[in-house]
């Protein structure tokens, strides 16, 4: 019989990359903090438009009601001061819950800003807790840092590696992304980083039970709350002086390959820089899940093809949808949707909607606008067939397209010329049309949370770059207390 050496191994290598990353790579691209900075800002402005919803609302604040953290970190768009645990959590799914910020897709799918929960809030408490000591407090420029840190981390291991196809959740991956960066915004070393970013992968992972049928469930929308905040409590953990496991990954049967991975382990197709954030993916014009984006964009044409015509939707016999293979293993659903967090992830529906209204916004997945049956008459109309050029697209590096073709046949037989979107208007390809877009959805989102003298103030100071960089996180924060 042989036994397992009790010998401390050194660190997985893939450890060892990602803090040595988040410890010492210096981003140089400018379009990379010009393209951070219009991510933070679209973030918040979706996490502010979710406190709409009474049913992200209830999730918020403090564990303990009325409890108040001394120099603890502010949550946009809340009076709440919290600690840094809980205060990701808040506004981490704040940011999640209407499924608008930005969107990473590869081998595995995921929303990399996800991660600025545990980012901004972790660098206000250090922040504020600094200038009570009468130290400095962190800058801007530091959050935009590690915001185009974490974006890369989680979107390298997304390029080759599906979480999902075992059963996991994307947000693994937030875990991990801000485990690292914010261990680095806490000044531990380099074997203190590598053992945070273990304690992130030996944790326990979710399951994607709840965003498939027959459980999908608001669950959804609050899980990368969980896990950024998560990942703020394990680095905190770690900087309490917590030992780290060094082959979290690699060590046989109790490993996180093993044991999680089916054996396999992470393949890279390129080191870590600043690609994802350069090249992420924003919504812009609809809260759709972002497989569904550009067969949103062909279906609000065709509304309006159909409109010309002097037909409507009630004159469509069917609808086929040329899409790709991600699309059809996401979200290509038949049958009942139980609830809004079913509804956004099932493209027939989200087809069917703009058809239908010529519009498709949050309030369109909840139960009053579902209730009406013209819509679910119109999906079973709705059938999707796999493009396998579509697919090739998907995953070539220097196209990622997220192709939908839409085919409407009425029911006097007339076909309509196909409609074909390769690239979602928050593609990069589409930058130049995509970012007035974006600070225009910014304003409407902070019209609803803030008067508009406030709304002027904070467009003031963060409009432009420079000086947005320049300011201290709290002075940042404190633009969006409410």
């Amino acid at each position: 019989m042989s036994h397992a050496s009790s010998v401390r191994p050194d660190p997985d290598p893939v450890l060892v990359d990602i803090a040595d990353y988040a410890l010492n790579y210096g981003i140089e691209s400018p379009l990379a903090y010009e393209t951070a900075r219009h991510c933070l800002l679209d973030t918040l402005g979706c996490g502010f438009e979710a406190l709409l919803y009474p049913a992200c609302t209830k999730l918020l604040g403090p564990i303990v009601p009325g409890t108040v953290v001394p120099n603890g970190a502010r949550v946009p768009g809340t009076d709440y001061v919290l600690d840094p645990v809980q205060a990701a959590f808040t506004l981490g799914t704040m940011i999640r819950w209407l499924d608008f910020n930005d969107t990473w897709l590869a081998a595995e799918w995921g929303h990399p800003s996800d991660n600025l929960g545990g980012i901004l809030m972790m660098a206000d408490w250090l922040s504020r807790a600094a200038r009570a000591a009468g130290r400095a407090p962190l800058r801007m420029r530091d959050v935009l840092t590690a915001m185009i840190k974490a974006h890369e981390i989680q979107g390298c291991l997304a390029l080759e590696n599906s979480f999902n196809k075992v059963g996991l959740d994307h947000v693994v991956l937030v875990k991990v992304a801000t485990t690292a960066v914010v261990a680095a915004l806490l000044g531990l070393g380099r074997a203190e980083v590598i053992n945070a970013i273990s304690q992130a992968f030996v944790d326990g992972q979710s399951l994607r039970t709840y965003r498939h049928a027959p459980n999908t469930g608001s669950r959804k929308s609050w899980a990368a709350g969980d896990a950024t905040s998560r990942a703020v409590r394990l680095a905190l953990i770690t900087a309490s002086g917590e030992m780290g496991y060094p082959t979290v990954l690699t060590a046989p049967t109790w490993g996180f390959y093993d044991a999680l991975f089916r054996g396999r382990h992470f393949a890279f197709q390129r080191p870590y820089g600043s690609y994802v954030m350069e090249n992420v993916l924003f919504k812009i014009s609809y809260p759709a899940e972002f497989h569904a984006q550009t067969a949103v964009e062909a279906a609000m044409t065709l509304h309006r093809r159909l409109l010309a015509m002097d037909n409507s939707a009630a004159d469509i016999a069917s609808v086929r949808i040329r899409t790709h293979e991600a699309c059809m293993r996401i979200i290509d659903k038949r049958g009942p949707l139980a609830n809004p967090a079913d509804r956004d992830h099932c493209i027939q529906y989200m087809v069917a909607v703009p058809l239908l209204f010529g519009r498709l916004t949050a309030a369109d997945y909840e139960d009053s606008v579902a209730a009406d049956p013209r819509i679910d008459a119109l999906r079973e109309r709705i059938t999707c067939v796999e493009d396998a050029g579509f697919t090739r697209d998907y995953h070539d590096p220097e196209k990622r397209s997220i192709a939908n073709a839409l085919t409407v046949t009425l029911r006097d037989g007339d076909v309509l010329e196909e409609e074909v979107v390769e690239y979602p208007i928050g593609h990069r390809r589409r930058r130049v049309e995509a970012i007035p877009l974006l600070e225009a959805k910014f304003r409407a989102h902070l019209s609803h949370r803030f008067a508009e003298k406030r709304v002027g103030t904070i467009l003031d100071a963060v409009l432009d770059q420079a000086r947005l960089e320049a300011m201290a996180v709290p002075d940042f924060v404190d633009l969006f207390v409410a």
